[in-house]
């Protein structure tokens, strides 16, 4: 793809994303019990979602049982417990190489895909050494003897490519699962990486949710295909979600309210505004079943869309 001024990311939700940014940094530093509560929350989302995309059986309380209090789950197998404690290992290295300030290279790759991989594979944190095809897609991975020559070009690209944060963390995320450099662990490391570029960056990390494994696979296949907007935007909405939950640990007009509770406060019905939720145009964000915004959200969608 070449490098022009145009981004891959809708303009709408592009300023919306620079809005929560800027709000965000203007509240720091954030209150530390607040950060570590949300530290522990976003570990959690991430390790169980980012499994079960994969098969994982462990449910969200299941996870947070081997996470927090080193539980065996009965029926469930060995691999699924080094699975989640693995993720969660790493989404700890993640933050601790953001914070150092480590530049994104074969290093520390291959340790991520060691710390995920780790007594499952035989060679965690090594680059694969053979041919594979992805269950499912059309296109096949690249020959491993390509791979080190591939990636020396992916950690040179992210390194000098100059656009908007969240747009270059898609774009490594697609590039990196395109060349598919491990031989098992490459999505669950792929969603590592750009959360690590995210924070490196100053953005909240994301979660990729289960529920939209569908979707997270078909713009990752147009993106294959030489479409790769759909899955920048796919990333971009994930990253206002988080900024969203991130604001909202200030709370004001920045707290999170079922919109049930918040319909009574303008001229729409609760099943109309989650129908404008789904459809992006109201920012809100799903939590289990239920659709939460915020004063603030709903001044905003009064002003540029109908009555107050």
């Amino acid at each position: 793809m070449s490098d022009t001024d145009t981004s891959l990311i809708q303009e709408k939700l592009l300023s919306r994303i620079n809005e929560k940014i800027q709000r965000l940094n203007s509240l720091r530093p954030l209150p530390a019990d607040a950060v570590k509560k949300l530290h522990e929350e976003m570990r959690l989302l991430h390790t169980y979602h980012s499994n079960a995309i994969e098969g994982n059986t462990l449910t969200l309380q299941e996870t947070k049982l081997v996470l927090e209090e080193g539980i065996t789950i009965g029926g469930k197998s060995l691999r699924e417990h080094l699975e989640a404690t693995n993720n969660a290992r790493a989404f700890d290295l993640i933050e601790d190489i953001a914070k150092r300030k480590e530049t994104i290279d074969h290093v520390v790759i291959q340790k991520i895909h060691e710390v995920v991989t780790s007594g499952i594979l035989e060679d965690a944190g090594k680059y694969r050494t053979g041919n594979v095809r992805i269950t499912g897609s059309p296109k096949t991975p690249p020959d491993w003897s390509k791979v080190p020559k591939l990636m020396d070009e992916l950690i040179k690209k992210i390194a000098q490519y100059n656009r908007h944060p969240v747009e270059v963390a898609a774009l490594l995320h697609h590039w990196f699962v395109e060349i598919h450099p491990f031989i098992d662990g490459n999505g669950r490391v792929s969603r590592l990486l750009t959360n690590l570029y995210l924070i490196a960056n100053g953005y909240p990390p994301i979660v990729l949710k289960k529920e939209d494994r569908g979707k997270y696979y078909r713009v990752l296949r147009a993106a294959d295909a030489g479409n790769p907007g759909l899955f920048a935007n796919f990333i971009a909405k994930a990253e206002d979600e988080s900024l969203t939950m991130y604001l909202s640990i200030f709370g004001g007009v920045d707290e999170l309210l079922p919109l049930k509770e918040l319909a009574g406060k303008t001229p729409y019905s609760q099943g109309y505004l989650s129908l404008r939720a789904r459809q992006g145009v109201l920012d809100a964000v799903k939590i289990g079943k239920i659709w939460y915004s915020s004063r603030h959200a709903i001044e905003e969608y009064l002003s540029g869309h109908g009555e107050r």
